[in-house]
């Protein structure tokens, strides 16, 4: 049968776990979820544990020596794929992503998209909550990553996504490099270079209300470093490459 899982990573979010995961249940209810929790000091993942126990058909991995949201992606792809799940979904757990869309990403996963990217800036898409630094920030950032990696999509960085398991595979999870917002682009990267098919769905981004952000300026230092090299990389391998004779 078609299996549906959710891979929330988490890291402090006992403010927003309870009700986030039970609008997730109430939106989607057959879709099993799966947290990806990085022994958070507030308790989250002890939550975790007893919204599993009683919801069901929830389970939490437990890290301990690990930390990023990246690595925590890699891990809970390695899980649901091992675990034979078919489709694959990716929010954040602070209620920026609503939950009452998950339904719209599975049902497009089941129409012939490999991926689809809950997009902040395509038509139809919003910010809520957001000073305008942060959104130019943003903006400047995803443009400059679009530009660098050859990405056709409009948002690389957001984490509101779905996944054919056939596309995870394809584009190597486990090998994609970065951690926060480079992992997500480069994965789009990856996407672009196996051709997969990749669809844009608006959503409205609304800044989160309870706990803090985890973005930070070294986040955002780390990315741009990031997708330049990469950039970089892909214009001088076209320089160094031979051309080919016909």
């Amino acid at each position: 049968g078609d299996r549906a899982v959710l891979v929330l990573p988490t890291f402090n979010e006992i403010e927003n776990l309870d009700t986030f995961i039970r609008r997730v249940r109430a939106s989607a209810p057959l879709m099993h979820i799966l947290i990806v929790d990085d022994n958070s000091p507030d308790g989250t993942g002890a939550l975790a544990d007893s919204l599993a126990t009683e919801l069901g058909n929830m389970h939490v991995l437990h890290r301990s020596n690990e930390r990023g949201l990246g690595s925590a992606y890699r891990t809970g792809f390695r899980h649901v794929l091992s675990a034979s799940f078919d489709r694959v979904i990716t929010m954040d757990a602070d209620f920026s992503h609503d939950p009452a869309m998950i339904p719209q990403f599975l049902s497009a996963l089941g129409n012939g998209s490999h991926i689809v990217v809950g997009s902040r800036y395509c038509v139809g898409g919003s910010i809520v909550n957001w000073p305008l630094h942060r959104k130019l920030l943003s903006k400047w950032g995803n443009a400059y990553t679009r530009r660098m990696l050859k990405i056709d999509i409009s948002d690389c960085t957001t984490g509101y996504r779905g996944y054919t398991a056939q596309s995870l595979r394809a584009i190597e999870t486990e090998n994609v490099l970065g951690d926060g917002y480079v992992f997500l682009s480069t994965i789009l990267k990856r996407a672009s270079e196996e051709r997969l098919q990749i669809t844009e769905l608006p959503i409205r981004f609304l800044e989160r209300e309870l706990g803090t952000s985890k973005m930070s300026w070294k986040i955002v230092g780390e990315s741009m470093m990031l997708v330049t090299l990469f950039g970089l990389r892909r214009n001088l391998r076209k320089f160094v490459r031979p051309a080919r004779g016909k």
